[in-house]
């Protein structure tokens, strides 16, 4: 388990020079801690809450309580204001985006509270959370960020960039 848990966060991320590859690297973190929460059913069925297990758990909610919530405050707070006022097509795409992340922060709260009591861990809050994230991320790099690419002015991408290392301590 802890290889195949591993494997798949060691790609390096882009930097903040190009925050919307950044975000998109993200999105691949996001679903490589998914498919190690999925992974987390079967091992704890099979060895029960041990130390890998634990350490997995803790690698998990630091994640989602840390990173993907800078991921999703440089979203909110930076990246959707900007698409929003391109378009109304964009700003109704920005709207859903925003009500797939509330979806999703409640999602967390639950599967937070049965990570917390791991001998009772069902599949359901496991199996919710990732679901809503890959329809999200999906549909976010499709709908926003292909456009984002698209239609940002290298000042918009540089200041994305220095908000979004402002918000992680790290100096530019």
């Amino acid at each position: 388990m802890k290889n195949a848990m591993n494997d798949a966060l060691i790609d390096t991320l882009p930097d903040f020079d190009d925050p919307l590859g950044l975000l998109k690297a993200c999105h691949q973190r996001m679903l490589a801690h998914c498919e190690t929460l999925e992974k987390l059913l079967p091992h704890i069925a099979d060895k029960g809450v041990d130390d890998e297990a634990r350490s997995a758990i803790r690698r998990v909610t630091t994640y989602f309580n840390t990173s993907a919530a800078h991921h999703h405050q440089d979203e909110e707070e930076d990246l959707f204001p900007i698409l929003a006022r391109q378009s109304l097509k964009l700003a109704d795409h920005v709207n859903i985006a925003r009500q797939q992340h509330q979806a999703i922060d409640q999602a967390w709260e639950v599967l937070t509270e049965a990570l917390n009591a791991t001998e009772s861990l069902g599949s359901e809050p496991v199996t919710t959370f990732c679901s809503l994230y890959r329809e999200h991320i999906t549909y976010e790099e499709k709908e926003l960020l292909f456009m984002a690419q698209h239609i940002l002015s290298h000042e918009q991408l540089v200041e994305l960039g220095d908000r979004m290392a402002r918000r992680r301590g790290v100096k530019r």
